[in-house]
């Protein structure tokens, strides 16, 4: 399975493929199980600082899950540094495993990507990465767990 930019863009206009399961909380419940930089990015859309987390040049073999409900997301082999001060992947794991919705906040148009299963913010992807796909996903290390 490769994805690539017009169906990233299929997917935010049209709908995601449907998730392997659901994982659903309370407010409450996520705040209780995530510390307080976790809760801001995956659950209030925040974002962290550039180059604030040593996962940039962590590139050890691996895979990176969602923080919130450890469904893995990305692969150490399509990890790349993209020098934009998050961890960037080009593929995710499974293709149902990451949601896309059309982003215009702060005045720009971009693509969001969530956790399929949870909804957690994850960051956004761009259509900047390298071959095979052109993809760029600009993920928050706060929003992963290396498993």
């Amino acid at each position: 399975m490769t994805i690539n930019w017009n169906d990233v863009i299929k997917y935010a206009n049209n709908g995601n493929p449907e998730p392997p399961k659901r994982v659903e909380k309370t407010d409450a419940e996520w705040k209780s199980l995530l510390s307080p930089e976790e809760y801001r990015v995956a659950r209030q859309k925040g974002t962290e600082r550039a180059h604030s987390s040593d996962m940039c040049n962590l590139f050890e073999p691996g895979k990176y899950a969602c923080v919130c409900c450890g469904t893995e997301l990305f692969d150490s082999t399509v990890k790349f540094d993209s020098g934009t001060g998050w961890p960037s992947f080009t593929q995710p794991i499974e293709l149902n495993h990451v949601a896309y919705t059309k982003d215009i906040s702060f005045g720009m148009v971009r693509v969001e990507t969530t956790c399929n299963v949870c909804d957690a913010h994850l960051g956004h992807v761009f259509p900047d990465g390298p071959a095979p796909s052109g993809l760029r996903y600009c993920i928050n290390a706060v929003a992963l767990k290396k498993i």
